[in-house]
């Protein structure tokens, strides 16, 4: 009997563990992006239950090149005779410290600590890319910032106006209320961005992660 024939009883045995396995690790690979995706969708739901939707449309999930020959992400697009929100959604636990001007922002889960860019910097390029792609048909003082973080989270410090957890960010939409684009030009915006948005795929998410892989390694070598 060869070592092929011994193991083979022993793998017959065991093949469900090998798969338990397998499948935890694809599950510990997938984790910030499944994490990443239950936030956006989230967000989405928020837009249908709270916000009007002969008024305002939702684009989520658009990848656009920008200047630097790289690759902009951004979670959602909200479209609306009030304005164009950029909308960053963060699912974070644990307790948050930040402020408007800090680089980088804390996440404290008992007594363990963790860095994260200040998530309106990072909503900040969100906006300038926007900003290039619909500079002749909307001006750059009607896109506005929002970063949404999910209420599993707590802030420990003040957050800037444009910071919310759950659900009461459209509370803070809902305060534009004058009318500055027409329903015309917003479907000029959406046709745009729709023409300018990078196809949904695995090649468009990998080429994302592996530009924002080499930008934090730039960073570190500042």
């Amino acid at each position: 009997m060869n070592i092929t024939q011994m193991l083979m009883p022993l793998f017959a045995q065991m093949w469900w563990l090998i798969l338990f396995m397998v499948l935890v690790g694809l599950f510990k690979a997938f984790k910030p992006f499944l994490k990443g995706k239950f936030g956006e969708f989230a967000v989405s739901v928020h837009v249908k239950l709270y916000l009007n939707k002969e008024q305002y449309i939702l684009l989520n999930d658009c990848t656009f090149p920008d200047e630097q020959n790289q690759t902009t992400q951004i979670d959602h697009i909200l479209l609306s005779p009030f304005g164009i929100f950029v909308v960053e959604t963060k699912n974070y636990k644990g307790w948050i410290f930040g402020g408007e001007r800090q680089k980088m922002w804390t996440q404290k889960i008992y007594k363990q600590s963790y860095k994260f860019q200040n998530p309106l910097h990072q909503n900040y390029k969100h906006q300038k890319v926007l900003q290039q792609i619909l500079n002749d048909i909307v001006e750059p003082d009607l896109i506005h910032s929002i970063v949404v973080f999910m209420p599993d989270c707590e802030f420990k410090t003040a957050m800037p106006d444009n910071v919310f957890r759950g659900a009461r960010w459209t509370d803070y939409v809902k305060t534009f209320q004058q009318p500055c684009i027409s329903a015309m030009k917003i479907k000029r915006i959406q046709r745009r961005l729709e023409q300018e948005v990078l196809e949904k795929s695995w090649k468009t998410q990998r080429q994302h992660v592996k530009n924002v892989q080499q930008a934090r390694q730039d960073r570190s070598m500042k």
